[in-house]
């Protein structure tokens, strides 16, 4: 009779082998259980950067990294926004149009970053930042949309986030909103990948732990799009959703995809009352 395998020794021998505990690996998979961390008082001189039990990446960076992020002269992401802010308004597409023909000063976009993802009821789905551009340019401008991880849309993503700094994230889950809120929370709790290990436990079970050289954050939100040292280029929270599914051995979606989607509208309201970071620098 052929036998079934299971994965849990897989997930236990892999754990103990990234430097996870037993305990983790045989954590509970019970969502009410998961949905805020429990976490220590921030440390003196960054309570700005927590709010109730969320705490930003900011609090795991080196002090080095963060002084990198405070700086707009030195941080190195600020040569995407520079662009960007010539972009803005710069007349494109068969409408010959810019941003700013619509909208004005890119100042007029503060506060939109706080607010996104959040659910378009003239389209009948869920937007991020990034979409929201590229509808921008595809029916305002009539002009080519940007690929996803493009200099472009990266730029723009982040110059439009940016005018909101310091604001608190601030994305509702209500009305057609929680359909997607709920299937991005299972998407969170649900073990996947050779490793057979959900976002929670690395984020929420471990976070402020190491896994080798590694410090575990809550996987906050909140500074996206992201300059990594890693990377040595700024990147969208995709891409780290597609660089966490690769650690895990598990199956890479695309950019901009419905399970991505639903992830990061989950992800960015676990950070709800978490300050605007973006573009910050992350390790």
């Amino acid at each position: 009779m052929m036998m079934t395998k299971t994965k849990k020794p897989i997930a236990l021998a892999v754990g103990m082998l990234l430097g996870l505990s037993v305990a983790t690996a045989q954590a509970t998979d019970d969502m009410s259980l998961h949905i805020s961390p429990q976490s220590q008082p921030a440390p003196e001189g960054l309570e700005d950067y927590a709010h109730g039990d969320a705490r930003s990446g900011y609090i795991y960076a080196t002090e080095e990294t963060r002084t990198l992020q405070d700086d707009d002269f030195e941080n190195p992401a600020f040569l995407w926004v520079e662009k960007a802010q010539e972009q803005w308004s710069t007349p494109e597409g068969d409408a010959n149009k810019s941003c700013q023909s619509c909208h004005g000063d890119v100042e007029s976009m503060k506060g939109v970053g706080a607010v996104y993802p959040k659910f378009d009821p003239e389209i009948g789905d869920l937007l991020n930042l990034e979409k929201r551009i590229n509808r921008c340019r595809s029916e305002g401008m009539q002009a080519t949309p940007w690929k996803w991880e493009t200099d472009e849309l990266l730029g723009m993503t982040s110059l439009v986030k940016m005018q909101s700094r310091g604001m608190p994230v601030n994305v509702s889950i209500d009305g057609p909103a929680k359909e997607y809120f709920e299937k991005g929370m299972k998407f969170y709790n649900t073990r996947v990948g050779q490793m057979d290990l959900a976002c929670k436990h690395c984020h929420i079970d471990q976070n402020g732990n190491y896994m080798r050289a590694e410090l575990l954050s809550q996987g906050q939100a909140n500074g996206f799009p992201t300059y990594r040292l890693k990377w040595q280029k700024l990147g969208s929270l995709h891409r780290r959703f597609r660089g966490c599914n690769n650690n895990i051995r598990a199956e890479k979606l695309a950019n901009g995809s419905p399970e991505y989607m639903a992830l990061e509208l989950y992800v960015t309201w676990r950070g709800n009352g978490l300050p605007i970071e973006a573009p910050s620098v992350r390790k």
